[in-house]
């Protein structure tokens, strides 16, 4: 029976190995899981909040206290941002002041000029806040020009130049010198730095990136369309007069 009992505990020794050490491989893993976290929300902590709310409001209209919020977080040299926005617009259209948008502009590392023109929709946007959609919606028309083939072979000084003059007949000002300064303004460096610190903070990693009321639409990075935008957005209107009826002959 001793001899049978040490055969049987020889057998098991290979398994019993294998389970310490996946157990070793989980406990790492939540260890390593657990630091992260950590050092994550130390870092989110850590961000300055700006004295001002990121983001433009589409045709300077702020949202009521009823309507719908979409928070859009678009590259300005990302093509997927760049389909995705003809058919927001025309929803925006259809709903008018029902829906209220606010776009932000989040730079993707891999696009060599993401952040130049991200930060010269700050640049127009402080001098002439109405004129920042016709900046944007220009950089969609025209991306080559900015995307990294473009650009391989330009110092830096030219390309910020060269975004500058963009910018400057994209939005029909004639004031060049005004809007170059605006790249050596460290507010305009600061405030392109906590758009991109935002949308990091609201788990953002791909553009386009929704939000609606506060919370994220399915398939990030990818446009939507003018009938999905239709199919998230016409329960939520249809919601808000449902209310508003029953409300009404509550009274009645």
């Amino acid at each position: 029976m001793h001899y049978t009992a040490k055969i049987l505990t020889q057998k098991r020794n290979p398994f019993c190995k294998k389970m310490e050490l996946r157990k070793s491989h989980f406990l790492l893993k939540s260890i390593l899981l657990l630091i992260f976290l950590l050092l994550f929300v130390s870092v989110s902590y850590q961000i300055s909040i700006p004295a001002k709310q990121d983001g433009f409001w589409y045709e300077n209209r702020t949202p009521k206290v009823d309507s719908i919020l979409i928070e859009a977080f678009f590259d300005p040299v990302c093509p997927d941002s760049r389909d995705a926005w003809p058919p927001l617009k025309q929803a925006l259209q259809q709903y008018g002041s029902r829906v209220s948008l606010l776009v932000h502009p989040f730079p993707l590392p891999y696009h060599d000029n993401a952040f130049l023109t991200s930060r010269a929709l700050h640049v127009v946007n402080k001098l002439n806040a109405s004129a920042t959609y016709k900046l944007l919606e220009s950089f969609f028309d025209h991306q080559e020009e900015f995307y990294n083939k473009a650009t391989f072979n330009l110092s830096r000084a030219s390309v910020v130049e060269k975004v500058a003059r963009f910018s400057t007949n994209a939005i029909g000002n004639s004031n060049y010198d005004v809007i170059k300064a605006g790249f050596t303004d460290y507010k305009t460096d600061q405030s392109t730095r906590f758009s991109f610190k935002y949308g990091c903070v609201k788990g953002v990693y791909g553009t386009p990136f929704f939000f609606v009321n506060g919370f994220p639409l399915p398939d990030a990075g990818s446009a939507v369309d003018y009938n999905g935008w239709r199919r998230v957005l016409d329960p939520l209107i249809h919601q808000q007069d449902t209310g508003r009826n029953d409300l009404l002959h509550f009274f009645l």
